[in-house]
């Protein structure tokens, strides 16, 4: 039997099949275990030296670091290259990427989701996730390009490239559906396969073992940095994310008020609302007038990065959608019975 076919019929894949080994890390608490249980993997197989880590930063719209009472929390990026190195993966094989596009000066300048938001006239929705391909699936393959050329040239054949991830079936039924390995791409340059280690792993599961991790994980899931509760927001991607529950939706914008405004007029420029079932503007008028959680604490956002976040989308707003608005089909649900419900 060809060792290709031999190689599918695996529950898991073997890692010494691919030129390529390369975790997504989140800076989450999900790919803080991934990236250990990978790396015991990767290390029983003898190919830690084909480890390059990947993070797909989202810039300004991250958990940004905080310090509070002079402890300094660190933001999401800075976490993933922790979780890089507490597993052995040296400095210089892990790999921040961002999507860019051209800048006046002819240079390159990083392309904010929220301004691919502003630019495209329509959030991101259940059935249409553009954000996930164009902040991270995308930029990360893009950033195989150059390396897929040169192995290609060398090795004769397509390059075999591992995608390792952190994702459950804890966080929804799409990823409980999702297999724990399979095939994403093949063409003549390269042949990805995607592998979810810790897919069965429940939640609590993940806490404890965070009890004794290496690696801190974000401030973002207490209910203030350091509490070490797990009361704050139950994820740890965008800090407004489309598919966040109500209630990490509305800690979220206590914690990061002038982000939630820049949704906002994202919201009101274009006429599509934030999620099918609230608009960001409901949201914010909900925390700030009936009830949010306690935020623990609030970002600051006044540095150059938000600065800049805010010129880019608000240009991106002065030109024409690509996109027609998606408006939600019926009215969206009320927050509480004082809120009303948008049309």
């Amino acid at each position: 039997m060809p060792a290709r076919s031999t190689h599918r019929l695996l529950k898991y894949p073997d890692l010494s099949w691919y030129d390529l080994l390369a975790p997504q890390l989140s800076g989450g608490k999900d790919s803080a275990l991934m990236n250990c249980v990978f790396m015991e993997a990767a290390q029983r197989a003898g190919v830690v030296d084909r480890v390059i880590s990947y993070h797909s930063s989202l810039g300004a719209l991250e958990w940004p670091a905080v310090v509070v009472d002079g402890v300094r929390f660190p933001g999401v990026s800075e976490l993933a290259a922790r979780q890089s190195a507490a597993f052995g993966i040296p400095a210089d094989r892990h790999v921040e990427v961002t999507r860019t596009l051209p800048a006046p000066d002819g240079t390159r300048m990083p392309h904010n989701l929220l301004t691919e938001m502003a630019a495209y006239g329509r959030f991101p929705r259940m059935g249409s996730p553009y954000c996930r391909k164009a902040a991270k699936e995308s930029v990360v393959s893009a950033a195989w390009t150059p390396m897929v050329t040169r192995m290609k040239r060398e090795l004769g054949r397509p390059v075999r490239i591992l995608k390792v991830m952190g994702l459950r079936s804890d966080e929804g039924p799409d990823r409980k559906k999702r297999p724990a390995f399979r095939n994403v791409q093949t063409n003549s340059a390269r042949i990805v396969d995607e592998w979810l280690p810790i897919k069965d792993w429940p939640t609590e599961a993940v806490k404890e073992w965070h009890a004794t991790a290496p690696v801190p994980y974000s401030w973002t899931y207490d209910s203030a940095p350091g509490a070490g509760d797990w009361a704050g927001t139950s994820r740890c991607s965008c800090s407004l994310c489309v598919y966040a529950s109500r209630r990490d939706l509305l800690l979220s914008v206590v914690r990061r008020p002038q982000l939630a405004d820049l949704y906002a007029e994202v919201e009101q420029v274009r006429g599509d609302s934030f999620r099918a079932d609230w608009r960001i503007a409901d949201l914010i008028r909900h925390a700030r007038s009936c009830e949010a959680p306690d935020p623990g604490v609030v970002c600051p956002d006044d540095g150059p990065e938000f600065a800049a976040l805010q010129d880019q989308v608000r240009e991106a707003l002065k030109q024409e959608p690509r996109k027609e608005p998606d408006l939600a089909r019926k009215r969206g649900r009320a927050l509480c019975e004082d809120c009303a419900t948008h049309e």
